[in-house]
């Protein structure tokens, strides 16, 4: 079996709960370290919105994994007290499984993607991307970035879209799914403000560190926004 990377998403609502997730953002990692097949992890929080705002989101949460394989990933799902837990406390739910198609950049110093899948034009995918930003160009970023997000709300062919990230304002990842190839990329190169904010992000230097990846989803699992996410796609 090949390489595949996984990420749940956790939705909380009470005070004590939304606590309690929000700490794990540091204490999780202890209950990550030395899981058998996992070979890269990150905790990310979320904002406001739809995920693309300087405010926080308490309420949203993300575990981004990637696995030797699924088998381990399964065993981590049904038997990691963290994870668990965090089920327990969410009152909502999703996975996604993912086998990668391309990759470029870096994510904190390593590329941890191992392509084991190809992209088709009238599939499904799922687009990563992330950057660590210069702590003096974040007024620029954040000033812009909001334009897109908006952008991108019921375009055709958008599943789902939600910003998240390791550190508020500087440290930023954007996780998108789309019915087909064909409706993100006439996103990516059509749409005005999106086009804008790429020239913006060379022209202006914005990060420090990026990574761009393509994903082809292969299995939906649980619930969110009260759908069965099976449905997703």
């Amino acid at each position: 079996m090949s390489q595949i990377t996984t990420v749940t998403f956790f939705k909380v609502e009470s005070f004590s709960n939304k606590w309690w997730a929000f700490t794990q953002m540091q204490l999780g990692y202890r209950k990550l370290i030395n899981n058998d097949g996992l070979l890269f992890y990150k905790l990310l929080g979320s904002g406001a919105k739809n995920g693309f705002s300087a405010t926080p989101n308490f309420g949203t949460y993300a575990l981004f994994l990637v696995w030797e394989n699924e088998d381990k990933a399964q065993f981590f799902f049904n038997h990691n007290s963290f994870f668990n837990a965090y089920k327990k406390r969410s009152v909502e739910t999703f996975t996604v499984y993912l086998k990668s198609a391309e990759a470029h950049g870096y994510w904190d110093g390593v590329q941890p993607f191992q392509k084991t899948s190809n992209l088709e034009i009238d599939k499904p995918i799922v687009v990563l991307t992330r950057a660590r930003i210069h702590f003096n160009k974040l007024w620029s970023f954040w000033s812009k970035v909001g334009i897109v997000s908006q952008s991108l709300e019921g375009y055709k062919g958008v599943v789902l879209s939600i910003g998240v990230g390791e550190w508020p304002l500087i440290q930023q990842a954007t996780i998108s799914i789309w019915k087909t190839q064909a409706e993100m990329l006439d996103y990516a190169y059509k749409n005005p403000k999106h086009r804008e904010v790429v020239v913006l992000t060379r022209k202006l230097n914005w990060y420090k560190e990026e990574m761009f990846a393509r994903f082809v989803p292969y299995k939906f699992e649980g619930i969110w926004d009260g759908k069965n996410v099976v449905n997703f796609i």
